[in-house]
């Protein structure tokens, strides 16, 4: 199993600065990956800072040599797929392969779409999500693209270099169980960042092995390829070591292949956010 850490795009975090500060400070402390949202906006007129995730992801590849970077996740409709394609093919080269390519519809969808003007209809942008993937892999290939679908178009066109990284850039789908489809769409693609909705409540939730176990089954039931495939989770982990070796042997057994830790929750101080950074990944 790998170790991660993922933090807002916004808030405390909305300064690369304070971000490349983050990511050099978990590679020492022997973290596997840092990862950073993608929003635009979680509120309408919310006076928080905010910073472009892929500018701050350059920086964060430039100034680490080891850990892996990624988005959790990238809106595909949100950003052209084209532009997607050159972006993540740079963001590869300059990380020399270290990128892991989160993707998803994207939330909150009225602030963050909606009133920004992008299409807001989760079936529109699931079409857009699944026509753009196709897309990007295909100018990943280095060869010519011609695509008109419904939503984007690519005519003779040829995107060099390729990715450092091949078949290619690791995507990872994230999606809410139990809704399906998302978790169809996952077993395309090379990894699952599955989230949790309660049935009775409807309440975002943390996940229980049992119920990862569920949705690894299933995902592994529509997938074709066999080409290794990542399980990903946010996790809390207990700070008892006892309590936190038995949950981690029970993910492991459900699949997980990495557990990211989400240290922004509750908008601790960064002093505090820091020093768990540099505690690394607990044993």
């Amino acid at each position: 199993m790998k170790f991660g850490v993922s933090f807002p795009n916004f808030g405390q975090y909305g300064d690369v600065a304070v971000l490349v500060n983050l990511a050099e400070r978990a590679e020492e402390a022997g973290w596997d990956g840092i990862f950073v949202w993608d929003h635009i906006q979680v509120e309408s007129g919310w006076d928080a800072s905010f910073v472009d995730p892929w500018v701050a992801m350059a920086a964060m590849a430039a100034a680490t040599s080891r850990i892996a970077i990624g988005p959790m996740v990238t809106p595909v409709s949100r950003r052209r797929p084209v532009q997607l394609a050159r972006q993540t093919v740079s963001l590869d080269h300059l990380s020399s392969g270290r990128l892991i390519f989160g993707v998803g519809l994207g939330w909150p969808p009225g602030p963050d779409f909606a009133d920004l003007g992008e299409e807001s209809d989760a079936h529109t942008r699931a079409e857009m999500l699944d026509e753009g993937l196709g897309l990007i892999d295909a100018l990943w290939s280095g060869q010519v693209v011609h695509h008109d679908g419904r939503h984007y178009s690519a005519r003779g066109t040829r995107f060099l270099p390729r990715p450092i990284q091949q078949p290619r850039i690791p995507i990872w789908v994230a999606g809410f169980w139990p809704n399906k489809a998302p978790f169809r769409r996952m077993a395309r693609w090379d990894g699952m960042f599955p989230m949790y909705n309660d049935v009775e409540t409807g309440e975002f939730g943390a996940m229980s092995p049992e119920v990862l176990t569920e949705m690894v089954d299933y995902v592994r039931r529509h997938r074709v390829s066999p080409d290794p495939f990542d399980v990903v989770a946010m996790v809390r982990s207990p700070r008892d070591e006892h309590e936190r070796r038995q949950l981690r042997d029970a993910y492991s057994a459900a699949g997980l292949t990495w557990s990211i830790e989400h240290l922004g929750d509750g908008e601790p101080s960064l002093e505090a956010i820091v020093g768990a950074v540099d505690a690394g990944p607990l044993p």
